[in-house]
């Protein structure tokens, strides 16, 4: 069985498919036990977040600020202590993030996302909850700024990075999370950066609505698809689907500390 660790339930794509309950229902179906619903604007979907976790099973929940987003005036006023007190008042709140550096486009400043990073790395360090990292065209400074920390554990979400950031990453203890992107024609090079991470330190992800996987390419992604991330990532490390999904699953509830 598995587990979908990055989706957006929330986002309108989704909703246009169906109602939040009917999306997790068609997971189900197709074998995705549970998943991790993950935030980018706090202003705007901490309710409906914790609204879709707490009236559903083995789904979960993270609280944060996407990197596009951290210019917003109305995450700013989301200081450190009032993150800390909403992620502390449910145990379906398991993360932080989805939060990094994003400097292929301008909808925030590198300082602003800066910041940002910052404030939930240090988050993280006094709820004692693992971070969700989206890194893009910012390799090295998302790495600077983690090293600025010890005790700090988390996933690269959505990897699509060259091989040396799965190294580093890995070196502090993160684990990499790959998407559909790793079904595609010409992702050769992320391939190749698969075959270094430890069987330890996987996860699999949709990061739905988006990077739905062959053979749905193109079409709006929905966390019932990630078996085919999962065999896909599976055939790589020449392993039987099952036992893949069972190593995913248990790497997913040892790094978000969860009690099957």
């Amino acid at each position: 069985m598995w587990i979908d660790s990055h989706c957006h339930l929330s986002h309108p794509a989704i909703k246009e498919k169906g109602e939040p309950l009917l999306i997790i229902n068609a997971a189900k179906k197709a074998g995705v036990t549970s998943m991790l619903n993950v935030c980018c604007r706090m202003s705007e979907e901490i309710d409906t977040l914790l609204d879709i976790s707490n009236n559903n099973d083995n789904v979960w929940c993270s609280i944060g600020t996407h990197p596009h987003d951290a210019g917003l005036a109305e995450e700013k006023a989301f200081d450190k202590s009032k993150i800390v007190k909403i992620a502390n008042s449910s145990d379906k709140i398991i993360a932080i993030g989805e939060s990094g550096l994003d400097y292929y486009y301008d909808n925030s400043t590198p300082q602003e996302q800066q910041q940002s990073f910052r404030k939930h790395i240090e988050v993280c360090l006094e709820t004692d909850l693992p971070l969700i990292v989206h890194t893009r065209d910012a390799e090295q400074d998302t790495i600077d700024i983690m090293r600025e920390y010890s005790d700090l554990t988390g996933v690269m979400h959505c990897f699509s990075s060259h091989q040396s950031l799965a190294e580093k990453a890995l070196d502090m203890g993160f684990y990499i999370s790959f998407s559909g992107i790793v079904t595609f024609k010409k992702a050769d090079a992320l391939r190749d950066a698969v075959k270094i991470v430890p069987l330890d330190r996987v996860l699999i992800e949709t990061d739905a609505p988006f990077l739905a996987p062959v053979p749905y390419r193109g079409k709006v992604n929905e966390p019932a698809y990630v078996s085919k991330i999962g065999e896909f990532l599976a055939d790589i490390y020449g392993l039987e689907a099952e036992k893949f999904a069972k190593i995913t699953t248990d790497n997913f509830y040892r790094l978000f500390n969860i009690n099957k």
